[in-house]
C-alpha cells in the first residue's frame, strides 16, 4: 500500500514548547523535568527561520494541561513576526479554540487527545470548509497504542486503526509521536512511523526521539511528509540548518 508520498517535498518542524509564555522541553512529557531553553519564542522563531526552516511546531504546554490555550498571544507574535507556517497544538477542545489560532495566522491546527475523547465532535470539523486541510491529528502512542491527557493513560485503540479509519479525510496530517523515544534523543521509532505512512493517506509527520543527523535521514527514507525536532536543537547534537539539509534533502 504504497501511497507514493515519497514524491512530495518534505519539511522538518523544529518546535518550540510553550509553558509560562517561555520556551520550555519536558523529558518524556513530564511536567516536573522542565528545562528552560529561552523566554521570548518570537526570537526563538526567528533564529529558526533564519536558517532555512518553513515550518514551525508550537505546543501549548499549560493548554494541554489545562483544555484552554493559555500562548495565543506569542502564537500570533510568531506567525506576524515570521513567514513560517505555523501549527500548533495543546488545550485545543473546540471550535472556538480553532477558530481563535486561524484568526492569530496559525496555518494549522492539531487536535489529540479531544479528537480521542469525543470523535463525534473531531468528525464534524471535517464538514467545515474552513477546516478542510487546516486540522492535523495528533496521535501519541507508547507501543503502539494510543495515549492520551498529557500521556497520563493509555488506551487500548492503535494508532494504526485510528490512521486507517482516517485515511479519506480532509486532514492537514498526522503527527504521530511515539512517547517512549520522545525527548530521549535515542533514535525514532521508524518501524511504526512506516506502518503509520502505510496504513493511511494522511500525510504523516513524525515526533520523538531523533538525536542525531541519520535519525533525520532515517525517517527520510519513508513515505513522511515531515519531521518534528525539539530537544536535540536546544542541546546542540547538531545545528538546524545541517538538520533540514539532511531531512529535507541536500545532504
Amino acid at each position: 500500500m504504497n501511497h507514493n508520498h515519497n514524491s512530495q517535498n518534505k519539511f522538518l518542524f523544529p518546535a518550540i514548547d510553550l509553558r509560562g509564555g517561555k520556551v520550555v522541553r519536558l523529558l518524556q512529557g513530564d511536567y516536573d523535568k522542565q528545562t528552560t531553553y529561552g523566554d521570548d519564542p518570537l526570537t526563538q522563531a526567528k533564529i529558526f527561520e533564519d536558517a532555512g526552516a518553513t515550518w514551525l511546531h508550537v505546543v501549548d504546554l499549560d493548554g494541554a494541561r489545562s483544555g484552554k490555550m493559555q500562548h495565543i498571544k506569542e502564537i500570533q507574535a510568531i506567525c506576524e513576526g515570521t513567514n513560517l507556517k505555523v501549527e500548533v497544538g495543546g488545550g485545543i477542545r473546540n471550535d472556538a479554540s480553532i477558530d481563535a489560532l486561524l484568526r492569530a495566522g496559525v496555518t494549522r491546527a492539531i487536535v489529540g487527545t479531544a479528537a480521542l475523547r469525543n470523535w463525534d465532535w473531531f468528525e464534524s470539523l471535517m464538514g467545515n470548509p474552513t477546516y478542510r486541510g487546516r486540522i492535523v491529528l495528533g496521535l501519541d502512542a507508547r507501543e503502539g497504542k494510543i495515549a492520551v491527557s498529557g500521556w497520563e493513560e493509555t488506551t487500548d485503540t492503535t494508532a494504526l486503526d485510528i490512521a486507517q479509519k482516517v485515511s479519506d479525510w480532509p486532514l492537514a496530517a498526522i503527527v504521530y509521536t511515539d512517547i517512549a523515544t520522545d525527548g530521549t534523543l535515542k533514535g525514532p521509532n521508524v518501524e511504526e512511523t512506516r506502518k503509520m505512512a502505510e496504513a493511511t493517506h494522511v500525510p504523516i509527520v513524525a515526533s520523538g526521539g531523533v538525536g542525531t543527523l541519520e535519525h533525520l535521514r532515517a525517517l527520510r527514507t519513508l513515505d513522511v511528509q515531515g519531521a518534528i525536532i525539539g530537544r536535540s536543537l536546544y542541546e546542540n547534537a547538531f545545528t538546524i540548518d545541517d538538520a533540514i539539509a539532511a531531512f529535507e534533502g541536500n545532504a
